[in-house]
């Protein structure tokens, strides 16, 4: 699995590049003596699909999608761990019905329809391939995380615990944020006195 989230990482990289690549030539191409191109804003807006779309992907994998936690940091034990695998096979059922099983139904069928792109003719089923292909590794990355629940023994830490995370309380009330900007302040009092 780790592989597969190396091999991501390094597609979105190169696709962003490509993207900032893409941005600049048609930017110099309006600017510069020349014609100005006429795809480019076309390559820009699907690779900026296929980074959003493989994106949520791999942050789904480091767990770094916006989630509410404060039932899962409220639970422990036992009852953290069933929300956590509850929570989990949602994000699988998600994956596999709304983007895989109907991303494929949608690539077939401009396949099927012959649809392709404005500036560049390209088949439209190659632009919505990412939907079944972000959806299986998000699938993936749910079965990788519910095996890891459920082979765990120890308690599992909830997503953002108070140590980690900045906008949570500590046993005080205060938040962490707060208890830090107390602390840099303190600094300076003590020099003002």
């Amino acid at each position: 699995m780790q592989k597969i989230e190396k091999a991501l990482g390094y597609v979105l990289g190169a696709l962003l590049a490509l993207m900032v690549l893409d941005v600049t030539w048609q930017i110099l191409t309006r600017f510069l003596p020349m014609q100005p191109s006429s795809y480019t804003e076309e390559v820009a807006r699907y690779l900026l699909v296929w980074i959003g779309l493989l994106g949520g992907a791999y942050a789904y994998r480091k767990r770094s999608h916006l989630g509410i936690d404060l039932l899962s940091n409220a639970l422990h034990g036992a009852k953290r761990r069933a929300l956590q695998i509850f929570v989990v096979s949602v994000c699988f059922a998600f994956a596999a019905l709304a983007m895989v099983y109907g991303g494929a139904k949608l690539m077939l069928l401009t396949f099927e329809l012959e649809q392709t792109s404005a500036a560049l003719n390209l088949p439209m089923g190659y632009v919505y391939s990412v939907l079944p292909l972000s959806g299986l590794l998000i699938c993936l990355f749910s079965i990788d995380h519910l095996i890891e629940l459920v082979t765990t023994k120890e308690e599992l830490p909830s997503e953002f615990d108070s140590g980690v995370h900045p906008y949570t309380e500590d046993s005080a009330g205060e938040t962490a944020a707060v208890a830090q900007n107390k602390q840099q302040k303190q600094p300076e009092a003590a020099v003002e006195a």
